[in-house]
């Protein structure tokens, strides 16, 4: 194995990966290459009950290289079937966030006013069935405060104090479980169901991440409490550059230092 130093990519993938080690057997559902990166160490180390497929058609027996082709299929899980696991399984999905706020609600339909929004993005597609039916993370792999803002222009995953509000059919299974983003580590823990600066990578301050956010979290007064994201051990650095990214392709999302 290669000599280099850990990159924030390998601590952005083990961070994703912890955020599934304690699911035990539940379909690993992530959404961009280093959720699916993360939960693919995941699977090989932390938790080897997790599920895993291709993300588009199968549940694979193995644990393939990103993007690789070929490896054992174990069952068959197109579209369709998609929506019974969401509406009655046990799932948990990592998706992206064009914006997210300090009560957890996402956004990836629209910026701007809902009545005439000043740029469109993906639209809500499976974002509230999402958060009201399964747990649920997110990926940030560029922090800042056009991305961490006060309130999100439209809402498409729901966050706890918003399903509350709607009831129990909302709230029962609601559950935003961590944000991981380029910077540091973040759950719903804070007051009234509000973000909380979990943990910052190696080489980044709170004050780094308090300067990138566009609302106050919920972090210790004294900010030496605030731990720092663990790096990845020497089996799972191997993991990750020899057996699932070769190619160093997360490089693309968090590139070196």
């Amino acid at each position: 194995m290669s000599n280099e130093v850990v990159t924030r990519a390998d601590v952005c993938a083990a961070a994703i990966a912890d955020a599934f080690k304690d699911d035990g057997e539940i379909f690993g559902s992530p959404m961009g290459l280093l959720p699916m990166l993360g939960v693919r160490l995941a699977k090989l180390t932390s938790n080897p009950d997790l599920v895993i497929s291709d993300g588009e058609s199968v549940f694979l027996s193995g644990v393939p290289p990103l993007f690789a082709k070929g490896d054992v299929v174990e069952g068959w899980i197109p579209f369709r079937r998609v929506f019974d696991v969401v509406a009655y399984g046990k799932r948990h999905v990592m998706m992206g966030a064009t914006q997210v706020d300090r009560h957890g609600n996402q956004n990836i339909s629209a910026i701007g006013p809902f009545a005439q929004p000043k740029r469109q993005l993906l639209g809500s597609r499976g974002a509230p069935g999402n958060t009201v039916n399964n747990r649920t993370s997110y990926w940030v792999p560029k922090h800042s405060d056009r991305v961490f803002v006060e309130q999100v222009d439209i809402v498409s995953g729901v966050g706890p104090a918003r399903a509350k509000a709607a009831g129990a059919g909302a709230s029962r299974y609601n559950d935003i479980h961590r944000i991981v983003s380029n910077l540091g580590v973040f759950d719903m823990g804070g007051a009234d169901d509000t973000m909380r600066l979990v943990s910052v990578h190696p080489g980044v301050t709170v004050d780094d991440v308090v300067a990138a956010t566009g609302f106050a979290l919920d972090i210790p007064a004294d900010h030496s409490q605030v731990a720092t994201t663990r790096e990845p051990s020497y089996e799972e650095l191997v993991i990750i550059r020899e057996v699932l990214d070769p190619k160093g392709l997360r490089f693309k999302e968090v590139p070196h230092e």
